[in-house]
C-alpha cells in the first residue's frame, strides 16, 4: 500500500506537496498553540469587517458548540483540530462582540453649542497650543440624560492647565460627534472613540471654571494617579523647558502631545517616533535595569547570595517597577500590552522557565485580544507584536551562534557581538514593522536604520537609566540631579532626528495600501516566524505576493469631505488638487498623504478641463462630466447635463439624470465620498458605506434628526 501511495504521489505533484506539508505540520506539533492568538485575532477582525452588526449570541454560540464538539470527537484528531480552530475564530468574534456591548454609551447626534457643560476632569494633556481634557459624569444643557455622552473630549485653545484630574468644572463649548473617516477606508476615529466611551469632541469657549476640587470628593485611585502624573509632568518641564521636557514627559509618563510640530515631524521622518510611544522597548528597559541592578546589589552581599533566591527577588522588584511605570504612563493600550508581555517574562523567571520564547508572546497576545480585542485593528498592536515575533524568531535561529561568538572571544568580541545584535535587531524590527507603517501612515523613513543605531543605544544606556533615577529622586525633590543629564541625552536624540530627517529623500510617501495586501503580508510573516522547519520559507513567497498587491488598488479620481466644501480632483499625472486649503485642512492632509503627496497640485481652474463661476464648477475628465455645485441655482442645468453631481446644497428628487448625485444630505448621512471615473461608468463609495451599519457609525435616523433640526433653524431665522 505504501508503494501504491508513493506511485500515486509521484504522478500527482499536488499530492506530493500536500503530503510533505502534512508531514511538516505533524512534525511541529509543539508549535501549534502559537496559532491560537492568530485565529483569535482573525475572528476579531472578521467582526470588524462585517457591514452590519451580527446577532449578539452568534460568536459565543459557535465558540461553545465548536469546543464542545472538539472535546466529544477528540479521538479523531483531524476533526478535533479543525473544530478547535473554528471555535477559536468564533471566540475572537465573540470577544469583540462582548467588548463592543460592554463599552456602549450614548454618542452625540449632531453639532451643538456653544452650550453649558459640567463634569469631572478625567485626564489633562498639554498641547503646543492650549491643552486638552477628557470629562466624565457629564451634564450638558438641553440634552436629556439618555442622550448625554458618558465622556467628552474638549480642547481649551489658550492658557495653561488650571485644573487637575478629579476636579469638577463647568465651561461653555461647541460639541460634535466623534468624526468618521476622512475618506472611505481611512482611519476611523469614531470607532476608537466608541471603545474609549467618548461620545463627543469639541473646543471650549474660554477657560473652564472650577466648581469643586478633587480633594472635596470621594477618594479615587484613578484620579489620584492622574494627579500624580500631572505633577510629574510639571516637574519635568520645570527642570527641562521646551521640547527637552516634553520629550522627557513622553518617555516617563506617555504625554507626548506638547512636543512641537517640527520636532515631532523630525522624529517621524527619521524613523524614531517609536521612541516616544511607551511600549515594549521602554518597559523592557525599565524592568531590565531594575532586575539586573537589584540582582547585582543583592549578589554583592554573600549572605543574600548564598541563602536566598536573589534572582527571583529581583524579578519581583522589576515587576513592581514595571507596574508603577504602567500606572504613571496613563495605562494606554500600548503600555498595557507591553506590561503584559514583560509580566509574563518575569513570571517565567519566577517559575524557572525560559524568559524569551514564542509561546510566552502567544500567551500575551491571547490575553490582550480577550481583554481589548479592538486593539488588533490599530497600528500599535500590529507593529509591536510584528516586531516582537520577528525578533523572537531571529533569536531562536541565531542565539546559539551568537552565544558561541561571545564565549570564544574576549572583551572586543563581546563588544562586536553587542553591536551586531543591535544592528540585526534594528534591521529585523524595521522590516517587520514597515508594512504596518506604510498601511497606517503612508510613510517610510529610508534612513531609520542609521538613526536607530545611534538613538536606541543612547536611550537604552543613558536616557532610561536617568529616567528611573529621576523617579526615585522625585519624592525627595532632587529630580534635577537626574533630569539634567537625562536632558543631555534627549537633546542628542533630537539632534539625531533633525539631522537624519534633513538628509535628501529621508522619508518616502507611499499610496494607500489595500487591506488585502496587508493581510497577505501578515500571513506570510506569521508563517515565516511561527514555524521552524524548512517549509517556513514559503512565507517569503507569500509576503512577496502581498507586496505585489499593493499597487493594484486604483486611487479615486474625486474626493469630497462630509461638508462638500473640500473637493480633491485627480489630474492626468495622478496628483491631487484641492479646492481649498483654508477649511478642512486635517482632511486635506490625510488625502494628500494617502496619495503619496507632500503638497497639493494647483487647482486647475481656467483650463480646458475645469471651468468655474459663482455657481460652481464643471470638470470634464475620463469621458465624464462632473458638476461641483455651490449654489442651488445651478442644479437645474447640472442635473440635466452632468453625469456626476456633487452639491453643497440639497438636490431635489427630480435630479435623476446623472449617474451619481451626492448632495448635502448624502454627505451629512454618509460622510466623505470617493468617486472613480472611467469612460464605462462611475463608482461611488462613502465612508459610512465602507464602515457599515455599526454601533460607532453615525445612524441614518440621527442624520435625519439633525437635518430636521437644521431645517427648523433655517426656517426660523430672519
Amino acid at each position: 500500500m505504501r508503494l501504491a501511495l508513493a506511485g500515486a504521489a509521484s504522478t500527482h505533484p499536488a499530492r506530493t506537496i500536500l503530503a510533505a506539508a502534512l508531514r511538516s505540520f505533524l512534525a511541529e506539533r509543539d508549535r501549534w498553540p502559537l496559532w491560537l492568538p492568530v485565529l483569535l485575532g482573525t475572528g476579531v477582525l472578521s467582526y470588524f469587517a462585517l457591514p452590519t452588526e451580527p446577532e449578539p449570541w452568534l460568536g459565543a454560540a459557535i465558540a461553545v458548540s465548536g469546543y464542545t464538539a472538539a472535546i466529544t470527537l477528540r479521538r479523531n484528531p483531524a476533526i478535533s483540530i479543525a473544530l478547535i480552530a473554528a471555535a477559536t475564530l468564533a471566540a475572537g468574534f465573540a470577544a469583540a462582540q462582548i467588548r463592543s456591548a460592554l463599552v456602549a454609551a450614548p454618542v452625540l447626534a449632531g453639532k451643538i453649542g456653544p452650550v453649558a457643560i459640567e463634569g469631572r476632569v478625567v485626564t489633562t494633556e498639554l498641547q503646543p497650543r492650549g491643552y486638552r481634557m477628557v470629562i466624565d459624569h457629564v451634564h450638558v444643557a438641553r440634552l436629556a440624560a439618555a442622550e448625554t455622552p458618558r465622556r467628552i473630549r474638549v480642547r481649551v485653545l489658550s492658557g495653561t492647565i488650571a485644573v487637575r484630574p478629579g476636579d469638577v468644572v463647568s465651561l461653555r463649548a461647541e460639541l460634535n460627534p466623534p468624526p468618521g473617516p476622512a475618506a472611505p477606508g481611512a482611519y476611523d476615529f469614531a470607532r476608537r472613540a466608541w471603545f474609549e466611551q467618548v461620545g463627543a469632541v469639541g473646543f471650549a469657549r474660554g477657560q473652564p471654571r472650577l466648581v469643586a476640587r478633587a480633594d472635596d470628593g470621594p477618594f479615587s485611585l484613578a484620579g489620584t494617579i492622574e494627579r500624580l502624573r500631572q505633577t510629574v509632568n510639571e516637574k519635568l518641564r520645570a527642570v527641562s523647558p521646551g521640547d527637552t521636557g516634553n520629550m522627557e514627559a513622553a518617555l516617563m509618563t506617555g504625554d507626548q502631545a506638547a512636543i512641537s510640530a517640527p520636532t515631532m515631524t523630525a522624529m517621524r521622518d527619521s524613523g524614531l517616533a517609536h521612541l516616544l510611544s511607551i511600549s515594549g522597548l521602554h518597559f523592557g528597559l525599565v524592568a531590565g535595569i531594575l532586575f539586573f541592578s537589584i540582582r547585582f546589589l543583592l549578589a554583592a552581599v554573600p549572605f543574600f547570595a548564598l541563602h536566598y533566591p536573589v534572582k527571583k527577588w529581583a524579578a519581583v522588584a522589576a515587576f513592581a517597577g514595571a507596574l508603577g511605570y504602567l500606572l504613571i504612563s496613563d495605562s494606554s493600550p500600548p503600555a498595557e500590552r507591553s506590561f503584559v508581555m514583560i509580566a509574563i517574562v518575569l513570571v517565567a523567571v519566577l517559575i524557572d522557565r525560559s524568559a524569551l520564547s514564542m509561546r510566552l508572546i502567544a500567551w500575551a497576545a491571547l490575553a490582550i485580544l480577550l481583554l481589548q480585542p479592538e486593539s488588533v485593528t490599530g497600528p500599535s498592536f500590529q507593529m509591536s507584536f510584528g516586531a516582537v515575533c520577528a525578533l523572537i524568531a531571529a533569536y531562536e535561529a541565531t542565539n546559539r551562534r551568537f552565544a558561541e561568538w561571545r564565549r570564544d572571544g574576549g572583551r572586543w568580541r563581546f563588544a562586536g557581538v553587542y553591536i551586531a545584535g543591535v544592528l540585526l535587531s534594528t534591521v529585523i524590527a524595521t522590516i517587520a514593522t514597515a508594512p504596518y507603517s506604510v498601511y497606517h501612515f503612508n510613510r517610510l523613513a529610508l534612513y531609520g536604520l542609521a538613526a536607530n543605531l545611534v538613538a536606541v543605544p543612547l536611550t537604552s544606556i543613558w536616557i532610561m537609566p536617568w529616567a528611573i533615577a529621576a523617579f526615585i529622586l522625585m519624592p525627595f525633590g532632587l529630580e534635577s540631579l537626574a533630569l539634567t543629564p537625562m536632558g543631555w541625552g534627549v537633546d542628542a536624540v533630537i539632534l539625531v532626528a533633525r539631522t537624519v530627517a534633513g538628509w535628501p529623500g529621508a522619508v518616502v510617501l507611499i499610496p494607500a495600501m489595500p487591506g488585502i495586501a496587508l493581510a497577505v503580508i501578515t500571513a506570510g510573516g506569521l508563517w515565516l516566524c511561527l514555524w521552524r522547519g524548512r517549509w517556513r520559507r514559503a512565507g517569503i513567497a507569500v509576503v512577496v505576493a502581498g507586496a505585489a498587491l499593493v499597487p493594484l488598488a486604483p486611487p479615486p479620481d474625486l474626493l469630497v469631505d462630509d461638508s462638500g466644501r473640500l473637493v480633491a480632483l485627480r489630474g492626468a499625472d495622478g496628483a491631487l488638487a484641492l479646492s481649498t486649503r483654508r477649511t478642512a485642512k486635517f482632511e486635506g492632509d490625510i488625502w494628500l498623504r494617502r496619495n503619496a503627496q507632500f503638497e497639493a497640485a494647483r487647482w486647475p481652474e481656467g483650463t480646458d478641463d475645469l471651468a468655474c463661476d459663482a455657481l460652481g464648477c464643471i470638470w470634464r475628465t475620463r469621458g465624464q462630466v462632473v458638476a461641483l455645485v455651490s449654489r442651488a441655482e445651478a442644479l437645474a442645468d447640472d442635473c440635466a447635463g452632468a453625469t456626476v453631481v456633487v452639491s453643497q446644497v440639497p438636490a431635489p428628487r427630480s435630479c435623476r439624470g446623472p449617474l451619481a448625485v451626492i448632495d448635502r444630505w448624502s454627505l451629512w448621512r454618509d460622510g466623505a465620498h470617493a468617486i472613480w471615473l472611467s469612460p464605462d461608468g462611475v463608482r461611488v463609495e462613502s465612508a459610512r458605506g465602507v464602515a457599515g451599519d455599526r454601533p460607532w457609525v453615525k445612524k441614518p435616523e440621527l442624520a435625519a434628526r439633525e437635518r430636521r433640526n437644521r431645517e427648523i433653524k433655517i426656517s426660523r431665522s430672519p
